[in-house]
């Protein structure tokens, strides 16, 4: 039996690109909302159309039967959960919470064990499809935690996304979402060469795009962030400096594993080539910028 109902009261701690349309979606079903961001500002928007404001995440924690975090870096993720004004020092015995920021498995591991502990369910279940499926509600959500508390969740994941997959115990979801983060790294190396090829080849790119991104070269950052990189909007959708922190997870949970991933290496080395040229705040399409500049 799903423990999710219009009694629900939902908790949203991290207002950014994609939190700040994923509460929204929530609100426009009709939960009671409350938000939390580290700056004020960006939850402003949502405050207005009626959620309640907490100016802390055990304050938070504290009024809410289901808690989601979409929050920046690992560090963030620890703070926010662990921390003295935490939320898990601070929530409701038995309330959910989830953790849908790209973090570390290892982290998402013990956290799911600080909340056992504490009579909580902690899922992490982070989620793919950028500024894009977060306005659209059609993320694609990798879950990991208690089968049964995926289950009384389901309704609420709905909301957010359209492809929502239970990949197994804690951590499976970060995993997961290290799986996907591999994927785009070589990719977005690919159809930037692709894109410079086909102009040093004297072909219109994007008469270019319209061949190639419904044939075999086809994925969401070809027909999605190509068109951007060709109208030189390079604002994120999904941050360099966040991209960069997703690869390094990626690549230290392979090296524990005594994995080599020459690619994600590689796709890694030049995002940080273009970071350290003031590009961390701009979207991954922005890649296209290290051959612009060289030409």
């Amino acid at each position: 039996m799903h423990v999710i109902s219009e009694k629900t009261i939902v908790g949203f701690a991290g207002i950014g690109v994609m939190g700040k349309s994923m509460a929204g979606h929530i609100m426009d079903k009709g939960y009671e909302v409350h938000v939390y961001n580290r700056t004020p500002a960006k939850a402003q928007e949502l405050v207005e159309r009626g959620a309640v404001w907490h100016d802390s995440p055990g304050n938070l924690a504290q009024v809410c039967n289901v808690i989601i975090t979409m929050l920046g870096y690992p560090k963030d993720v620890e703070e926010v959960y662990t921390g003295e004004d935490g939320l898990i020092a601070h929530a409701k015995k038995g309330a959910y919470l989830i953790d849908m920021t790209t973090s570390s498995p290892l982290l998402a591991r013990r956290l799911a064990e600080l909340g056992s502990e504490k009579g909580l369910h902690i899922l992490d279940a982070p989620v793919s499809g950028g500024d894009v499926g977060a306005k659209k509600a059609a993320l694609s959500i990798m879950v990991g935690g208690e089968s049964s508390a995926f289950e009384d969740l389901k309704p609420l994941l709905e909301v957010m996304g359209s492809n929502i997959v239970l990949q197994g115990g804690p951590g499976a979801g970060q995993n997961t979402k290290m799986c996907n983060q591999i994927a785009i790294a070589s990719n977005m190396v690919g159809v930037t060469e692709a894109i410079v090829y086909a102009e040093k080849a004297g072909l219109d790119p994007k008469n270019v795009l319209k061949s190639i991104e419904t044939g075999a070269a086809g994925s969401f950052s070809l027909s999605n962030l190509v068109p951007r990189m060709l109208d030189g909007d390079f604002e994120p959708g999904f941050y360099i400096k966040h991209f960069i922190k997703d690869m390094g997870i990626a690549l230290q949970s392979a090296e524990e594993m005594k994995l080599e991933l020459p690619g994600l290496q590689l796709a890694e080395s030049l995002y940080r080539k273009l970071a350290d040229r003031g590009y961390e705040d701009k979207g991954t399409q922005a890649l296209y910028k290290l051959w612009q500049e060289e030409a």
